[in-house]
């Protein structure tokens, strides 16, 4: 397939993970769902590597890996599906998530030295309305879940996948991608697994749904999406590549109505349309000038 196409690719894989979730979360706690995903993931991954003859990273590019993994899965993933277990709306949720490319823009400008032109600040700002606009009929705003704890999880999760974003373009980019990626779903899962034995009962319901979204999960997921992530991440500036996430919200509302007959209003039709705007603003231009790596 065209390298042209990833972007493309990658949003529509990673919209799916909202819908997976969906089907997961009623038959599996969210730390023990995500250390089992994580598992198989690093297993496949990890014979992969072995299989192909890759090379597995030095201590220092393993700990690099591992921390990347530890922000990307970890602690995004893992604060996302414990505040929204907690009873945070996924609108919500997916809303305060959506600040993770204007985030990233900032932290890529101070640690990466990416020139963010104005262009791409308002297609940024642009980008970001349009999210809202997707995802605004779906806040409850007088959900019983919204607490300081699960809005608070929320801001940790979106700092967490703008911060290991960077730091895998930073620290991370040299290395194997199989056995990079297969380091960081070991750091992950030790992460999850940890948070799973203190505060999860494991108690677990064993269901067709629960399989087909561990399954597809693994696969499109975490080996697929992700793997496309650290292409991307790798073959361009970090800032461009993470304003892609504000299609995600409008992809996986159309996913929902299609899956679930979730209502989709002519108001988050056009807000799809102003986040393609904020895309296209914020991606169609040259190529952003960034200081080399040191």
């Amino acid at each position: 397939m065209p390298v042209r196409y990833f972007p493309a690719l990658f949003v529509l894989l990673w919209a799916t993970g909202f819908i997976g979730a969906r089907y997961a979360m009623p038959y599996m706690e969210p730390f023990l769902f995500l250390t089992v995903r994580f598992a198989i993931a690093a297993a496949i991954l990890g014979t992969w590597v072995v299989v192909a003859g890759n090379h597995w990273p030095s201590g220092r590019g393993a700990m690099h890996a591992i921390i990347a993994g530890c922000l990307i899965h970890g602690v995004y993933l893992g604060a996302v599906f414990w505040a929204i277990h907690r009873g945070l709306p996924a609108g919500m949720s997916a809303l305060v998530v959506g600040l993770q490319p204007l985030i990233t823009a900032l932290i890529a400008g101070a640690v990466l030295g990416e020139k963010i032109q104005p262009r791409h600040w308002a297609g940024l700002a642009v980008g970001f309305i349009g999210v809202a606009m997707v995802l605004w009929p779906k806040l409850s705003i007088a959900a019983d879940g919204i607490t300081p704890a699960t809005v608070g999880a929320s801001i940790l999760s979106v700092l967490a996948i703008s911060a290991g974003t960077v730091w895998q373009k930073r620290f991370v980019g040299t290395i194997d991608l199989k056995a990079g990626t297969t380091l960081q779903y070991i750091g992950a899962g030790v992460l999850t697994g940890l948070f799973s034995l203190l505060f999860e009962t494991h108690t677990v319901i064993w269901a067709a749904p629960l399989g087909f979204a561990l399954f597809w999960l693994v696969f499109v997921l975490s080996i697929g999406a992700v793997l496309l992530l650290m292409v991307l991440i790798s073959q361009g500036a970090v800032s461009k590549v993470a304003s892609l996430f504000y299609l995600v919200p409008g992809v996986t509302a159309l996913m929902a109505y299609m899956l679930f007959g979730e209502t989709l209003t002519l108001f988050q039709l056009c807000g799809m349309v102003v986040a393609t705007l904020g895309v296209a603003l914020s991606t169609g231009q040259k190529r952003l000038a960034t200081l080399p790596s040191r």
